[in-house]
């Protein structure tokens, strides 16, 4: 197919911090066949000075395209995906956190099935593959692979890592869903509502992962992991 821009999606809550960083990680890439890229980002109402530390960056990197947006109140990571992919215009449309826990320079790797066997859909797996993974949450690992199996029971899809953020999609698949889940529930839908789409084509490649802890900033809680288990049931026998 003919990829002319990657839309980049960045859900943003209280990351001051870490978004200059990852936007300079996303400036740095280049992407295969000249593919141009437009980052997206919705700030979250977030509490702290993300809405500056954007804005400055912008005024000091003009040369990467990048469009902003603000939610006027908080209403999860979920929500600020369904604003972002709204806004994409690009061919492809990629999810990338704005922490950094996920690498930019593994977009090629991604895109490579959208070229070599026309994709639909591309995630990033955790749990495959040599590159690098730091090693943090026993639990979590476990609740991310029963997560998984219990996914892939009801979709009847065999992927290793459901709840990844890297998740890459042709614009008119992502776009076409109806998306309901404002928080971490957006990943078990997004599962089930593609897993439904007729001879839809997916494929998994293995990344890096980089992860953070609670005290650097980690957001995600059991919480949402029950949520997630609701979300699998919801989406998928309803």
């Amino acid at each position: 197919m003919q990829i002319n821009t990657l839309s980049i999606i960045v859900p943003a809550y209280n990351e001051e911090k870490t978004i200059h960083l990852i936007l300079n990680k996303i400036k740095e890439v280049a992407l295969i066949n000249n593919i141009k890229k437009e980052v997206v980002i919705v700030n979250d109402c977030s509490k702290d000075k993300t809405s500056e530390a954007i804005t400055t960056y912008m005024k000091n990197n003009p040369e990467l395209n990048i469009s902003y947006y603000e939610h006027e109140v908080n209403k999860g990571k979920g929500a600020a995906l369904h604003t972002g992919i709204a806004k994409a215009t690009g061919e492809i449309v990629v999810i990338q956190d704005a922490d950094l826990e996920y690498d930019p320079n593994e977009y090629n790797d991604l895109l490579k099935p959208f070229y070599l066997a026309d994709a639909d859909v591309v995630y990033g797996s955790r749990f495959i593959g040599g590159n690098p993974h730091r090693i943090l949450f026993f639990w979590h690992t476990i609740g991310n692979k029963l997560l998984t199996l219990l996914s892939n029971a009801l979709t009847n899809l065999n992927l290793t890592d459901m709840e990844t953020c890297y998740k890459m999609f042709k614009r008119e698949i992502i776009q076409g869903l109806d998306l309901k889940e404002k928080r971490f529930g957006f990943e078990p839908e997004v599962t089930a509502k593609i897993s439904k789409i007729k001879e839809i084509k997916i494929y998994e490649i293995g990344i890096s992962y980089y992860g953070r802890t609670y005290a650097e900033g980690k957001k995600i809680s059991w919480k949402d992991g029950f949520r997630a288990l609701w979300c699998i049931a919801k989406y998928n026998l309803k």
